[in-house]
């Protein structure tokens, strides 16, 4: 009869061999999960990313009339605020303007009977997004975000 601790030295040497089969069949398959995990974070703090930079777009225009026409200026604030992910020609900005009792339009000034009027600075970035390798479905190369704010009078 053989000593029990041979018996299990020989028994636990086999399943070393099996388990390093399985981890080296199965490391691809989790290299690739994690691959996809950092790209959609990527993905997730580019959102963030171009979003406020439109807000901070909107925020510089909407510091008074001469800021809110200021397109330039506008689109140096969102840029500035990207962190390299955006460049000038990804930012477009408009002026709506209306009144408290009726709805915004672009037509600027307006002239409002009783109440008083309203302006607002609308800022859109657009950045493309770059991801990690290319896929058949999901991620979408191109974010689209918009701000707007009341300009102060």
């Amino acid at each position: 009869m053989q000593p029990l601790g041979t018996l299990f030295r020989r028994q636990a040497a086999g399943e070393r061999g099996t388990s390093l089969l399985e981890f080296a069949l199965f490391l691809p398959i989790l290299l690739l999960l994690l691959l996809g995990v950092i790209d959609v974070g990527r993905y997730a703090e580019f959102n963030i990313v171009v979003a406020n930079a439109a807000h901070a777009g909107a925020q510089y225009g909407a510091q008074n009339l001469v800021t809110a026409v200021d397109t330039t200026g506008i689109a140096s604030a969102a840029v500035s605020d990207s962190q390299n992910a955006l460049t000038a020609p990804q930012v477009t900005t408009s002026v709506l303007c209306g009144c408290a009792a009726s709805g915004l339009s672009a037509t600027c000034p307006v002239t409002c009977g009783s109440g008083h009027p309203l302006t607002y600075v609308q800022v859109t970035a657009t950045g493309t997004f770059n991801s990690l390798f290319s896929y058949v479905v999901g991620v979408p190369s191109s974010v689209s975000k918009t701000a707007e704010m009341r300009v102060s009078d």
